[in-house]
């Protein structure tokens, strides 16, 4: 059913969440280049002046590696986790009584509500009565409390797998993480030889010379672990600019656009076969039934997918949905192999893109639609009242402040184009 799927960005997995990136400083060329898999290890406190061009553009990232990181450890998932926990009547009646198998069971049915990775839980006595989920990072610790307030025991949760944390990392840098925890690598990611490793420098592995850097982190339950972040020198020197300003921008633009293409990309893929596999829409589009099919749209739009348009093979389209929807993707829909219509679907809007490049990555959006025009429509906004004309490149100022421009060349809702104008703020804090 997929094998006709049309996406309108590459299949680029990207995230839910990235990071505000510090001020970086000095870009040069080159980089280490060690023999063997010996690391060679960056020149600790070294001036920004003195960095080369691949350190600094490993700066940048693992500064996106640490804040998605961060979104385990204070964030809008974290909070919907420990509300979960704390509003789980199930959970609170298990504990309270003691009942192991009772509160497995609530346990094991929040995790499966996909707010959260692990869940243990100890009563009062300190007798763990629950323990699910697999390898994690970023413990959360909390008090478990019962009727009137009276704490009956604790819990330790976590938002990240190390399978999430792996795929999130790896697809919005293009790097390659190692979780390391007593100088071996663990939670099936990048196995780098045993032993102590520099914070920052070049190694070779598997025949491959990276430059990395790295960041201390908490495995799950508890005990300390550091992250590490390799990308190819080759790889790295490609967003190299004449100046450490334009290798940040460079590195930034690159990370906006495997943010965009996420949204259009892999993730996508399970709602299509959602909407495939949705009996209720295949047979009200089937009959013709209009009302029966926005009910079922309606129905289907409960989960990730944000805008839904479905076209049969006779009439115009049902399309339920928010206004402004970006990244969309097409598919057939089919019953007994003959295909009955197609859909255009969407899992993010303008704004949830604008949020997420604003407050994890620090940069401005403006967003305009009927670009071909002469009057470009501007139709989302993050920097301010009267912008002007904002350049597709190059610098703007703003109100007595600089920025640097690039443009993410996206598309609308249904189809068309959609002009991203992402701002860098100078200097980048």
């Amino acid at each position: 059913m997929l094998a006709r799927l049309q996406m309108s960005s590459p299949a680029t997995r990207a995230l839910t969440a990235l990071a505000v990136l510090a001020t970086l400083g000095g870009c040069g060329k080159g980089g280490g280049a060690g023999k063997g898999t010996t690391a060679t290890a960056a020149v600790a406190g070294a001036p920004s002046a003195h960095r080369t061009c691949p350190e600094t553009v490993l700066d940048v990232l693992v500064r996106v590696a640490r804040r998605i990181y961060h979104q385990g450890v204070a964030s809008e998932r974290t909070r919907s986790a420990t509300h979960l926990i704390a509003a789980s009547v199930p959970l609170r009646e298990g504990v309270e009584r003691g009942d192991a198998t009772a509160t497995r069971a609530a346990s094991q049915a929040l995790v499966a509500g996909g707010h959260m990775t692990n869940l243990r839980v100890i009563d009062a006595t300190g007798r763990t009565l629950a323990d699910v989920g697999g390898a994690a990072v970023t413990p959360l610790r909390g008090t478990l409390h019962g009727i009137g307030g009276r704490p009956i025991g604790s819990y330790i949760t976590s938002v990240w797998s190390d399978e999430g944390l792996l795929a999130e990392t790896n697809g919005v840098t293009g790097g390659r993480l190692a979780l390391r925890v007593n100088g071996r690598s663990v939670g099936g990611s990048l196995a780098l030889a045993p032993g102590s490793l520099p914070r920052e420098g070049t190694l070779t592995h598997g025949g491959q010379r990276y430059q990395y850097a790295s960041f201390a982190a908490k495995a799950y339950p508890a005990g300390k672990m550091r992250i590490y972040l390799l990308r190819p020198l080759g790889a790295t020197a490609t967003l190299c600019g004449s100046t450490s300003e334009d290798t940040v921008v460079h590195t930034l633009s690159r990370i906006a656009a495997l943010i965009y293409a996420g949204e259009g990309g892999r993730r996508t893929l399970s709602q299509v076969r959602r909407v495939q596999g949705d009996q209720r829409l295949v047979s009200a589009v089937a009959t013709g039934d209009r009302p029966a099919t926005k009910a079922a749209i309606e129905a289907l739009l409960t989960e990730h997918i944000v805008r839904l348009r479905v076209s049969p093979g006779a009439g115009p389209p049902v399309d339920v949905g928010g206004p402004f929807v970006l990244a969309p993707v097409t598919a057939p829909l089919r019953l007994g192999g003959r295909t009955i219509g197609s859909f255009v679907l969407s899992i993010q809007d303008d704004e949830g893109y604008l949020r997420l490049t604003r407050r994890l990555v620090g940069l401005r959006v403006l967003m305009y639609m009927d670009t071909n025009t002469a009057h470009p429509r501007l139709v989302k906004n993050s920097l301010g009242p009267s912008p002007g004309t904002v350049p597709a490149s190059g610098s703007y100022e703003y109100r007595g402040s600089r920025f640097r421009v690039f443009t993410v060349n996206a598309r609308a809702f249904p189809s068309g184009p959609l002009t991203i104008r992402a701002l860098v703020p100078i200097p980048y804090s």
